[in-house]
């Protein structure tokens, strides 16, 4: 049997600073930039899913991409979740590239068993002789007041599933040149944005760019602790990192794993081990969350040996996610959460 997941991930990508910027995209802007240009370059590659034509989608990402494409490019569905992404998996088994958004990642929950049953083992159960180019888009996490059953972050189940690749892209660069690698895959590719993140600006190159998948970004360095994060909770850490340096004289680390699968383990080893603190962030729950797989990652590689303090994690409440904007803000990790766990971190040990 054979398998394209995953191989060897690539060497981590070193992001010092803000690059010149040559053009400033929305995160959103950046996402539908990358579906324009994959629908342009390919014919294979067609959209679905509910109110993403003339609506413009939940989160108006697909904008007016069924004015620019048709709607045999841009096909507006039922609201059935398991319909969607059965249709999509029968289309990618055809030869076509379909690119699914659901409207909330919550609502995948109404289609895992073609997910999770159908898209991420039929390549395996026929021998390698079949593949499912589907990426599957999904909004995800809090912050907009949609409460419980629109507002969580499911990275560790999908993660949890072996045939499926998972993407949390944190700027809008990274949404574009990741979104564009996982339309060619040959696998089966979660894309969570985090619905924070659409109208957050940053540069995105012109062009075609791919972001590999299986390749981290290091977006800052200091010498006293590593500080890795994911989805909106890179751009806090980053945040954090400034008020410790500024405020604590602490220099922290940050890694964006970008990809939970294939993951960059030898990034997060060799920043671990390089300044022997760990500080493990997500927005997920505590309880059974990615951020625990990174945990027992470090604990089972050389950086374990270099370690100065416990490895610690900041992760959401074991909740469901409230209503009420000061009790949403509670239940999730903010920059003032970041700081003053990094700051124990280095402080006791």
């Amino acid at each position: 049997m054979t398998t394209t997941l995953p191989g060897p991930a690539a060497k981590a990508e070193q992001v010092p600073g803000a690059a010149p910027a040559q053009r400033t995209l929305t995160y959103a802007e950046a996402v539908r930039e990358a579906l324009a240009e994959a629908l342009r370059a390919d014919p294979r590659v067609f959209l679905l899913g509910e109110d993403i034509g003339v609506y413009g989608g939940a989160f108006g990402v697909t904008g007016d991409l069924v004015h620019r494409f048709g709607e045999d490019r841009v096909r507006d569905t039922p609201i059935s979740e398991l319909g969607i992404v059965g249709a999509a998996v029968g289309a990618a088994l055809a030869g076509m590239r379909p690119v699914v958004e659901i409207q909330f990642s919550d609502f995948t929950a109404q289609a895992m068993d073609q997910i999770a049953n159908q898209a991420a083992k039929i390549h395996f159960m026929l021998g390698g002789a079949a593949h499912v180019p589907l990426v599957l888009r999904a909004p995800s996490g809090s912050g907009t007041g949609a409460a419980a059953q629109h507002s969580q972050s499911l990275e560790a189940w999908f993660a949890h599933v072996p045939g499926l690749k998972v993407v949390m892209p944190a700027t809008p660069a990274d949404a574009k040149g990741l979104l564009l690698a996982a339309i060619d895959d040959p696998n089966p590719v979660v894309f969570l944005e985090h619905k924070l993140l659409y109208k957050q600006s940053g540069p995105v190159p012109a062009g075609a760019d791919r972001v590999p998948l299986g390749r981290a970004a290091v977006r800052r360095q200091g010498q006293d602790l590593t500080i890795v994060a994911t989805g909106v909770m890179v751009s806090r850490a980053e945040e954090a990192a400034q008020r410790l340096l500024a405020e604590e004289g602490i220099g922290a680390t940050v890694v964006d794993p970008r990809t939970l699968v294939p993951l960059d383990e030898s990034a997060i080893v060799s920043a671990v081990a390089a300044t022997g603190r760990a500080l493990l962030v997500q927005e997920a729950p505590r309880t059974c969350g990615y951020m625990a797989e990174i945990a027992a990652l470090i604990a089972d590689s050389e950086a374990f040996g270099r370690l100065r303090a416990p490895i610690r994690r900041l992760s959401g409440l074991d909740v469901p996610i409230p209503y009420a904007p000061r009790l949403e803000r509670a239940a999730v990790p903010q920059v003032p959460d970041i700081v003053a766990e990094a700051t124990r971190l280095v402080r006791s040990w």
